[in-house]
């Protein structure tokens, strides 16, 4: 409760909960508030906002409703944002104390393939990715975890390094536990809460590395993306601006909101450490 109190306790952190929340509570009600296909034509094309009722913000050039598609993306942005940096972490995590707690030629091989992910830039390889398996939303995801793991696998190793020797650790061998379990059960969540430090920014990539995906035609067609209305809407930019712009708006919101709860859970345990 105390962690809770001092990140609340951040002007950062409150900005941020208040607007995921926002986002959380627009992508659960989407099925509530807009009923059917988001992609279904909903009124004749490129109706202006509030030029007809029930259509407060308009139509794209094919039709569809742009206040449902903004409601939807939010659905496919968290909803991939969420479980890539969960596999990421997953990954990173497994890596990273394997090779921190093996030591050797284990610990080089993994962190030279850590290395070899790093050279490449995330959005090229999971771009190739999607590029190779085609695009659906359990590629994008993988593509985008695959892209964004290293960092944790670094931290994590960097961790069970400095927690390896210690005296609990040392005792769990006397008692001749398996070295996977000493890893995992007794290293691996002493060395995981720094890391999860890490979920905001993998979070915050993901959302845009899937909404430029998007925009280049590569996301998951059978759902409404942010970045497919923001290409949708280029075509029409002069005419009609709103189509682009405002999911434009809801992306540049997200990643704002996630960088504020980053910022909010650093301050916060900042204040831990000087204010035991």
């Amino acid at each position: 409760m105390n962690g809770v109190k001092r990140f609340f306790a951040t002007g950062e952190g409150t900005a941020g909960a208040i607007i995921l929340f926002c986002l959380m509570l627009m992508a659960l009600s989407a099925p509530v508030l807009f009923p059917g296909d988001p992609l279904r034509i909903a009124a004749p094309p490129l109706l202006q906002p509030f030029e007809q009722a029930g259509l407060p913000l308009g139509t794209d050039r094919l039709g569809r409703d742009v206040l449902a598609g903004i409601f939807y993306g939010a659905r496919t942005s968290l909803l991939i944002g969420l479980v890539a940096a969960a596999a990421a972490i997953l990954l990173g995590s497994l890596v990273g104390t394997l090779a921190g707690f093996a030591g050797g030629l284990v610990d080089e091989a993994l962190m030279r393939i850590t290395e070899a992910f790093q050279t490449v830039p995330g959005f090229l390889l999971a771009l190739a990715l999607v590029s190779i398996a085609g695009p659906s939303l359990p590629v994008l995801i993988a593509a985008i975890a695959l892209s964004s793991w290293t960092q944790a696998a670094r931290m994590t190793r960097g961790q069970v390094l400095s927690i390896r020797e210690s005296d609990y650790v040392a005792a769990a061998r006397v008692i001749g536990m398996h070295p996977l379990e000493i890893a995992f059960r007794q290293i691996l969540p002493n060395a995981l809460p720094p890391v999860l430090a890490l979920v905001p920014v993998i979070v915050a990539a993901a959302i845009l590395i899937e909404a430029a995906l998007s925009f280049l035609g590569l996301g998951d067609p059978n759902r409404v993306t942010w970045g497919g209305m923001i290409a949708e809407g280029r075509t029409v930019l002069r005419s009609a601006p709103w189509i682009s712009i405002l999911p434009g708006i809801a992306l540049a919101l997200s990643v704002v909101g996630v960088y504020l709860v980053s910022e909010g859970v650093t301050n916060a345990m900042a204040r831990r450490v000087v204010q035991p």
